[in-house]
């Protein structure tokens, strides 16, 4: 049985290393359009992919970097024992600010979507379906995401339990934290709606 001490910095060190991955930069490049950082946002998740017209990446990325937080709870509950929770938080760090970008990565909404239906299933299928209303009503990717995000502790403490809530409390203020810009921009009426290149 691993020692508990160890146990979490592997879950640490695991979770932001599998969320570190710059899925949405690597797509890019493969499919020949260059730096995704030169356009749009500057941002390397799937609503700025969508920026260059290419839907398919964009899908892609968003489903890999939600699986990468999937990755992170089911190896670490799988191999760790009770250190999910510590390696679904990590990896939406390694997300935001992975080391290969000098710590300059996305904004955690897909990886952290995928870290809730690993962790607590029923609360990452109320998200996705409150950020398909708030998507469509709003058309603002970004609103839709804070949206998501906001409703999340307290579906956990609903849905899950207290450990659940804190989990999706501490992702939340990962992901609000890297929304500050979009914030400011909602707040002032200038936000990009979905699809809009930049």
């Amino acid at each position: 049985m691993t020692d508990p001490s160890i146990a979490f910095a592997l879950a640490l060190v695991g979770g932001y290393l599998i969320g570190s991955i710059p899925f949405g930069l690597l797509l890019t490049r493969a499919a020949g359009l260059g730096d995704i950082r030169g356009i749009g946002s500057g941002n390397i998740g799937a609503t700025n992919v969508l920026r260059t017209g290419r839907k398919g990446l964009a899908i892609a990325t968003l489903l890999l970097d939600a699986l990468k937080g999937v990755a992170a709870v089911l190896l670490a509950r799988w191999f760790l024992g009770d250190q999910d929770l510590v390696a679904g938080t990590a990896a939406v760090l390694g997300h935001t600010m992975p080391v290969w970008l000098g710590f300059k990565g996305g904004k955690g909404g897909a990886t952290g979507l995928g870290v809730c239906l690993a962790a607590m299933w029923p609360v990452g299928l109320a998200c996705m379906a409150i950020w398909l209303i708030s998507a469509r009503v709003t058309r603002i990717s970004s609103a839709a995401t804070l949206i998501g995000v906001a409703s999340a502790p307290v579906l956990a403490l609903m849905l899950s339990d207290t450990e659940h809530a804190l989990l999706a409390l501490l992702v939340g203020i990962l992901i609000f934290w890297k929304h500050e810009a979009n914030i400011r921009r909602l707040i002032a009426g200038t936000e990009p709606r979905i699809g809009q290149k930049g």
